[in-house]
């Protein structure tokens, strides 16, 4: 017997094990056990009460691929990894789990199952998840070899045959109907269970993302010999479908003889390269399908195997994305993917995606509101646009306050500080949030917990501290960290009715002893669990055994201090309004309170200040540098951290301070000093490139930078052979777009913006083409102009007085690509207003075809003047 299999037995001997009856979670709602079957309707229900599923959760990949390998770079035992990641899956609420298996990790070339490590990790999986009460939908085949972002090393099918031979080659067809063969009779060793038999595997999805072309009758027959392959093996529950990735080809999948159809959604593209910003929640205000009036459409169930809002760190997404699920009809949504604990410091795991419970808290939490606003939204259940859907029963999104709210009379669950009151305090059951609220003020950045287990005492589980010290979305590399985690002593606050002013707190998971006294309701907590009980409780039935639904009461799972040292991160506003004063803030980490922190703000060579920074956040310090040392010109900074007698300077981190005689470094940050009049750049080709998104929309048009003829400078380039664009079945629109977050570049001229009068662009076309300008407000309502383009570079003047109310493009694109490409407000249309603008967006038509040379718009600079 392995110590894995102890291991696993162990933790089945602890379910049985007797605590107090009053813990319970909503989380831990015991799911039917038994199949799942889909009616005439097309609803998959429970075979055991005929009750509707509907499951939420993610996709995790330790077993297999990259991050199999970055454990093992980083030293991390991947059994152990699993288990706190399980452990935090399950914190988080997640009832659903999928993942698309590397069949090229565990297949020879003709599809026969190896008993290697991956495989054997994924039982572990698959016994761990099932130990939560996870229910499983698998897609045995993924096409994909497992070398993203590195080279590939798979040795099994899919390493041969690309997607287009997988289903065309007779001996790729083979292999694979060889492979689904032996998978599903596969015996899990941890659970003694066949795959095919497995209770919580509910479904199965027969391939990821196939890449499918005319003629459909070849398409049909290769899904249904797949089929007909997974049903020689006895298996009897739904086979589902991918449908979203060829939509072209429909007809060929709804004509197969599958249960079920999958769809993804990536409602602002992929791979951006850095943060979106904006107000992004018009990407996710729906998700309609094309074909669901078709008959056979509406007789199979739906399922999301992916989705997510790449790039996109806001915590506001989610529950938008769980209500629009529900609004189409889909049953199941897993994410795509949820980070490894052992590796999400650097999100090395596929870099367009970023989620995990220690290092991304706010977005965390807002995955568990999503899968509560998943369950209790009914199918199909209709909802008015956005913004008018801000508020929908017991959840609340808010863009401007960065915030997504669960509020009922048993849970209270908040991605970020909120003034909203319980509704019911002294009948909360469960609580959890970063940030604070009325019945909880917390000084730190981390997640935490509050469950009750009996009147007067509660489960409190509190996560280190998770400051962003990187853009999580840039390029990765385990040795960059982007999220630094900090172990600290932080002020916390209870004003839970039962527990009163003077409650204590006793440490619970291994080696905390703490054992604290509230004084008038207020203390100081660590990182980890403890029993919170109100004064004169008895709380010796509750130990680290007892049970909270699927969970030990002792369970705690944390990733240790980042070894990095103090780290600041700052971004200038590029201009500032002259003689006025300035307010600086910039995130700085591994503060103690004795240490110093100052700014030291100098007007190019001439008077410098140093400035006392306060505090007014963790790890966020701000200094206001006067009004006398912001005339115009220009103004350099550095902070100046004081500590343990050393003196260090960033940006840079060197040591030393600015006014040294010998402090030679070269690294300062810098601002422009203007006048009211002078113009503002909202984009400029030459500093700009990392920080917009420049998108081909239509397949014969792509991006570049170039330098112009005339005087050299750098222009963004649009590009569009004059063929014709691009099949019916992909949404008509621009053919391509700038869109650009300006929202920054206004704050250092708050008084300056309401005497701006026009958009000015300087750029140029090679041939006639249609342009368009649009300006979004913080409330994502468009105002759109037109954009005449000349043959010669020169500057054209909109009047800020020409926008109208008009379509917003959502760009980057939605992925699938019969989703919508444009949002209209269903706000009431109203006046421009500059200062409630955030986003730029440029739209360039297609050009007619036919010409002799590619056509194309170089784009030097956007300004408002």
């Amino acid at each position: 017997m392995s110590r894995a299999l102890c291991r696993i037995l162990g933790l089945t001997a602890l379910v049985a094990s007797a605590w107090p009856a009053a813990a319970q979670t909503p989380a831990a709602a015991p799911l039917p056990a038994g199949d799942v079957v889909v009616d005439g309707r097309g609803v998959m229900r429970w075979q055991q009460n005929k009750q509707e599923v509907a499951l939420f959760g993610v996709n995790y990949t330790a077993p297999f691929a990259h991050a199999y390998r970055a454990h093992q770079a980083v030293g991390a035992n991947l059994e152990k990894a699993i288990e706190q990641d399980v452990y935090h899956l399950s914190r988080l609420g997640v009832d659903a789990f999928r993942v698309h298996v590397w069949d090229v990790e565990i297949t020879d070339t003709l599809g026969n199952l190896q008993a290697n490590e991956h495989l054997r990790l994924f039982d572990y999986l698959v016994a761990q998840l099932k130990q939560r009460g996870i229910k499983l939908v698998l897609t045995p085949i993924a096409y994909w070899n497992n070398g993203y972002p590195e080279r590939d090393s798979g040795t099994g099918f899919s390493s041969i045959y690309s997607k287009l031979q997988a289903y065309r080659n007779p001996r790729a067809i083979r292999a694979q109907g060889n492979y689904l063969t032996q998978f599903l009779n596969h015996r899990n060793p941890y659970t003694q269970q066949l795959y095919r038999d497995d209770p919580d595997i509910i479904a199965y999805e027969v391939c990821n993302e196939p890449k499918y072309q005319a003629p459909a009758a070849e398409v049909t027959a290769f899904a249904n010999r797949m089929v007909a392959a997974m049903r020689a093996t006895g298996y009897r529950k739904p086979i589902f479908y991918n449908i979203a990735e060829n939509p072209e080809l429909s007809e060929a999948i709804l004509d197969a003889n599958v249960e079920g159809l999958t769809f993804q959604w990536y409602p602002a593209g992929l791979v951006s390269g850095h943060t979106l910003r904006g107000n992004l929640l018009p990407h996710v205000d729906q998700y309609p399908i094309p074909f669901r009036a078709d008959a056979r459409f509406q007789r199979r169930a739906k399922l999301v195997y992916e989705f997510e809002s790449a790039d996109i760190i806001q915590p506001v997404m989610y529950p938008f994305m769980a209500r629009s699920f529900r609004e189409a009809g889909f049953q199941w949504a897993t994410q795509f993917a949820y980070d490894p604990l052992a590796i999400a410091h650097a999100n090395t795991e596929y870099q367009t995606h970023y989620l995990n419970l220690a290092y991304t808290p706010g977005k965390a939490i807002s995955l568990l509101i999503a899968g509560k606003v998943f369950r209790q939204t009914r199918r199909e259940q209709p909802f008015p646009r956005y913004p008018a859907d801000s508020t929908f029963g017991a959840f609340r999104v808010s863009y401007r306050e960065g915030l997504s709210e669960m509020n009922t009379d048993e849970e209270f669950y908040y991605t970020t500080s909120t003034q909203t009151r319980a509704r019911r305090p002294a009948r909360l059951r469960h609580l959890a949030g970063v940030g604070s609220s009325p019945l909880v003020q917390y000084g730190g950045t981390g997640a935490y917990f509050l469950d009750r287990l009996a009147p007067g005492v509660w489960r409190l589980e509190v996560l280190p501290d998770a400051v962003a010290i990187r853009d999580p979305f840039e390029t990765a590399s385990l040795q960059k960290n982007v999220t630094q985690i900090l172990w600290n002593d932080q002020p916390l606050r209870l004003t839970l009715p039962e527990l009163g002013e003077s409650f204590s707190l006793r440490g619970l998971n291994a080696g905390n002893t703490a054992q604290l006294q509230a004084t008038a309701g207020r203390l100081t907590v660590r990182p980890g669990v403890y029993l919170v009980a109100a004064a004169g409780k008895n709380t010796a039935a509750w130990t680290p055994d007892s049970r909270l639904g699927t969970l030990r009461l002792g369970e705690f799972a944390a990733p240790a201090p980042t070894a990095l040292g103090p780290q600041a991160r700052h971004t200038p506003v590029p201009q500032a309004t002259a003689g006025q004063p300035l307010t600086i803030r910039a995130t700085l980490t591994g503060l103690a309170p004795a240490d110093s922190v100052f700014l030291v703000a100098q007007h190019y060579y001439g008077r410098t200040v140093r400035l006392p920074m306060q505090r007014p956040a963790y790890a966020t310090v701000e200094a206001t540098v006067p009004a006398k040392l912001t005339y115009a010109g220009q103004l350099r900074y550095w902070i100046e951290l004081r500590q343990n007698g050393r003196t260090r300077t960033f940006p840079g981190d060197f040591s030393g301070a600015p006014r040294d005689w010998d402090y030679s470094a070269r690294e300062r940050w810098e601002v422009t000093l203007v006048g009211p009049k002078a113009p503002l750049d909202l984009f400029r080709a030459a500093t700009d490139q990392d920080r917009v998104e420049a998108r081909a929309l239509a397949r014969n048009a792509w991006t570049d930078y170039v330098t112009t003829e005339a005087t050299g400078a750098l222009a963004l380039r649009f590009v569009q052979n004059n063929q014709p664009a691009v099949p019916a079945a992909v949404a008509a629109g621009p053919a391509a777009s700038l869109r650009v977050y300006f929202a920054d570049k206004l704050l250092g001229r708050p008084t300056d913006v309401a005497g701006f009068r026009e958009v000015v662009v300087r750029a140029r076309a090679s041939q006639p083409v249609g342009a368009q300008l649009v300006l979004a407000t913080q409330h994502a309502a468009a105002f759109v102009a037109p954009l005449a383009l000349s043959t010669e570079m020169q500057e054209i003047r909109v009047p800020l007085s020409a926008f109208r109310a008009g379509p917003l493009l959502l760009s980057p694109r939605p992925y699938p690509g019969f989703l919508p490409l444009q949002f209209q407000s269903a706000a009431a249309a109203t006046p421009l207003k500059l200062a409630d603008t955030e986003v730029l967006q440029l739209l360039l038509d297609a050009v007619p075809a036919g010409g002799s040379a590619p056509a194309h718009v170089d784009i030097e600079s956007v300004q408002l003047r």
